[in-house]
């Protein structure tokens, strides 16, 4: 019979091992992998390895591929026969591997294979590549013992002829329309290589490719592979590419650390044969840390596949809420050793400080990596990007139930508490019977690294908890795309660094040059434009206009605190609950807005407007969100002028007072006795604060018309009281010294009062220079973007 010779990539596995050289006796080779556990790993049938030529498989004519196996068939070669017993695989619905083989004595070559079904033997659970090291992720037990097989021997005359043929198998078979998944038929043809690079280049991710595949043959059956396969050709198409470009990374890298020492790169492994990941970090972005590194993202969107180049940024928010950058990767290994070498390169070139918190993709390699390097940082899994895996994941969910979109939405941001949630995510996998679906139970084991209201006690510089979060790539969008190629990323980049640097001077001239508009008299909001960021001035004017729709009213008090019972007139069942510390002017919100996102709510706002506390206390005034963020001076942000210090102290001694006179009411008016001894104290105290008002008004009128001569007064008092002294040798009458203690407590009230005044001076000196020294910043910024724009 006559054979095809045809370029086919055929899975079956073992194909190229050998026994023992100079023994014609049987050697087993067990097969490496089963069917399922090719899930997650690069398909065998992936493009080969640069420099390696693609195997030739030996096709039998189309007559022959409708025939049974029997003893006594011949075949021009190995190769034909192994094709042979696939396709009958394929058509009979299991799938093939090598299990055996035996060699010449004479020169070593193979003379005798037996192919089995894969589910042939059982799985060795004690062998030594699994008992040395943990099992992370089990994989499923296929083999089930199937004596399946085809045995095939080499004549003298060079063909191979069949010596055995066990027909049977001991489990079921696969259905034609399944057939596909089997690992020894997942091929994927040289066509469609051509077209998923085609599309790969244009910038589409595996789903749709694969939408497009399945469409352009008719069917998924008809592709001949899976997703899995065509997105493992993709990640290995992209790795083969970026290895012959590397080294102009590597070259830029350099040159940047030639120009600025401070300029932070390392390599993974040898440099001059660089295989591993590539990190590095400009001084911009380093000492953008400093300021802003208390929340952190690390971005993998290229691993959706769709992106040519392996670049992960990791970035922050700055005090403008605009993205800002703290380093740069190029991924090319993913593994968790790769990974926990990232996170320890990343933290040593931020000098060793960890951050609060980390956002990342959902992803167990990460995670695992994360938990080591950083054990005391809040973990947090983007929103973005597991609703996105959602639509994925649940599709049939979102095309048979309309519904289920904004029930799912409404279940992970909208509700206020954990109880709250866990009912609703009950009532939300019942009512859709999704209780037992896989990747709704991952997320629900998951929740309290991506939930809401799991995560507010913590900051993530998020201006509100419901937002739905950006896209974690957002610093690079517009620049860096699906299609972009290294020789195109140097350029782009740095395109992307001069306009992000350019829009962060743009927010710094419009909240140093222009005044926003205030809605209300309130001195808190004064206070507040002159002390954050116009953004974030704007967002916390939101929280204070918010305040004239909610009621607070006293629900408890337990001698420190009272808590407020905080809601909008006639919505009492939406309550939130904020706990008022009068001493010590602490306020703590049911909904922490301010544990996560570093501004006071409308809630707490609130209270203070009850509470008559009129401007904001300094620790509730986030340096990293005011206009001094990036200064070195540091100033007492409250304390800007005479006026915010007389309001601050008139609150507390306000609050203070109520708060005594609140416990002296209680107790005084427990009995008769004690009620009547209550009124006469505070008839006396009336008196006694009646006559120092009095007192102090007379002080004030004598300040205020001999506030010039007070100083030269007093001097000639001394003069006039030693010379007396000294002359008499007689000591003060009483009266005479309560009035000289008098006139020097006076003088005392009146040193501190300057000494406030000039301390005031001082401050807002301090704060004139730092506007000025940014002022000079922008203007140099400005002059050499339009000398460069001329020079261009």
């Amino acid at each position: 019979m006559e054979n095809e010779v045809l370029e086919f990539d055929i899975g079956l596995g073992g194909a190229g091992s050998s026994g023992h050289d100079g023994d014609d006796d049987a050697v087993d080779i067990e097969h490496p992998l089963d069917d399922e556990d090719m899930t997650d790993s690069p398909s065998p049938n992936t493009a080969p390895p640069v420099g390696a030529s693609t195997p030739h498989i030996y096709l039998p004519d189309g007559d022959l591929l409708d025939l049974e196996p029997y003893e006594g068939m011949e075949f021009e070669s190995e190769e034909a026969a192994k094709a042979f017993y696939n396709s009958y695989a394929r058509r009979v619905g299991f799938s093939t591997r090598v299990s055996s083989s035996r060699r010449s004595r004479r020169d070593g070559a193979i003379i005798q294979r037996q192919f089995v079904c894969a589910k042939e033997g059982f799985r060795n659970l004690n062998e030594k590549r699994t008992k040395d090291r943990e099992i992370k992720r089990p994989r499923t037990i296929t083999r089930v013992g199937c004596k399946a097989s085809l045995s095939v021997k080499m004549q003298d005359s060079g063909k191979w002829v069949v010596s055995g043929f066990i027909r049977e198998h001991n489990h079921e078979l696969v259905p034609p329309d399944q057939v596909h998944c089997l690992r020894s038929h997942r091929q994927i043809s040289g066509p469609a290589k051509t077209l998923i690079d085609t599309l790969q280049a244009a910038g589409m991710g595996p789903r749709r490719i694969m939408s497009a595949l399945i469409k352009e043959y008719g069917g998924i059956s008809k592709v001949g592979f899976t997703e899995v396969d065509c997105r493992n050709y993709m990640r290995n198409n992209r790795q083969r590419s970026l290895e012959g470009d590397i080294q102009l990374l590597l070259d830029y890298l350099r040159q940047m650390h030639n120009e600025n020492a401070n300029f932070f790169y390392a390599v993974q492994g040898d440099e001059d044969q660089c295989t591993g990941n590539v990190f590095w970090a400009d001084p911009k972005a380093r000492m953008n840390y400093t300021y802003f590194g208390d929340t952190v993202t690390f971005d993998t969107t290229y691993r959706s596949n769709r992106y040519r180049l392996p670049f992960a940024p990791f970035t922050g928010i700055n005090h403008h809420g605009q993205p800002v950058l703290f380093g740069c990767a190029f991924l090319i290994n993913e593994t968790e050793a790769s990974f926990v070498w990232l996170f320890k390169t990343w933290l040593m070139a931020m000098s060793g400080r960890h951050p609060v918190s980390i956002t990342t993709d959902h992803d167990a390699v990460i995670r695992s990596a994360i938990m080591q390097v950083f054990p005391d940082t809040r973990h947090r899994l983007c929103k973005w990007h597991i609703f996105k895996k959602c639509q994925e994941k649940l599709s049939h969910m979102f095309l048979k139930h309309p519904t289920f979109e904004a029930d799912f939405h409404k279940c992970v941001n909208l509700t206020e508490s954990i109880e709250e949630f866990e009912s609703c995510w009950l009532s939300l996998v019942d009512g859709y019977e999704l209780r037992d679906h896989e990747w709704i139970q991952t997320l629900y084991s998951d929740r309290r690294q991506w939930v809401p209201v799991y995560l507010r006690d913590t900051f993530f510089a998020e201006m509100s908890i419901t937002q739905r979060s950006d896209s974690m790539n957002s610093y690079f969008d517009g620049y860096i795309n699906a299609s972009t190629n290294l020789s195109q990323f140097f350029k782009l980049y740095e395109k992307a660094l001069e306009s992000r640097n350019e829009k962060e001077v743009k927010a710094d001239y419009d909240t140093m040059n222009t005044s926003p508009v205030l809605k209300t008299p309130s001195p808190m909001e004064k206070q507040a434009s002159e002390l954050y960021t116009r953004k974030l001035f704007m967002r916390f004017q939101e929280e204070l206009v918010g305040t004239l729709t909610f009621m607070a009213s006293k629900a408890e008090d337990d001698g420190e605190s009272i808590i407020y019972h905080v809601a909008k007139f006639g919505e009492d069942h939406k309550a939130y609950y904020v706990k008022f510390n009068v001493l010590g002017m602490k306020a703590t919100c049911s909904c922490q807005m301010f544990e996560f996102s570093g501004l006071l709510c409308r809630h707490v706002l609130a209270v203070f407007r009850v509470t008559n506390v009129l401007t904001l206390p300094s620790h509730y005034i986030s340096k990293r969100w005011t206009r001094n963020a990036k200064s070195s001076v540091i100033l007492e942000e409250h304390s800007t002028n005479v006026y915010t210090n007389y309001l601050e102290s008139h609150t507390v001694r306000y609050n203070t007072l109520r708060y005594e006179a609140f416990k002296f009411a209680d107790e005084g008016s427990k009995s008769l006795d004690t009620y009547n001894v209550a009124i006469s104290a505070l008839q006396e105290a009336a008196k006694r604060v009646a006559l120092a008002i009095k007192n102090e008004g007379r002080t004030t009128i004598m300040n205020g018309r001999n506030r010039g001569e007070l100083a030269s007064n007093g001097n000639r008092a001394n003069c006039a009281t030693g010379n007396h002294l000294r002359s008499s040798g007689a000591s003060f009458s009483e009266d005479d010294m309560d009035e000289r203690i008098q006139e020097l407590t006076k003088e005392l009230e009146y040193a501190n009062r300057k000494c406030d005044a000039y301390r005031a001076n001082l401050l807002s000196v301090l704060k004139d220079i730092e506007n000025h020294k940014l002022e000079l910043s922008i203007k140099v910024q400005n002059i050499k973007i339009s000398m460069k724009d001329s020079s261009i």
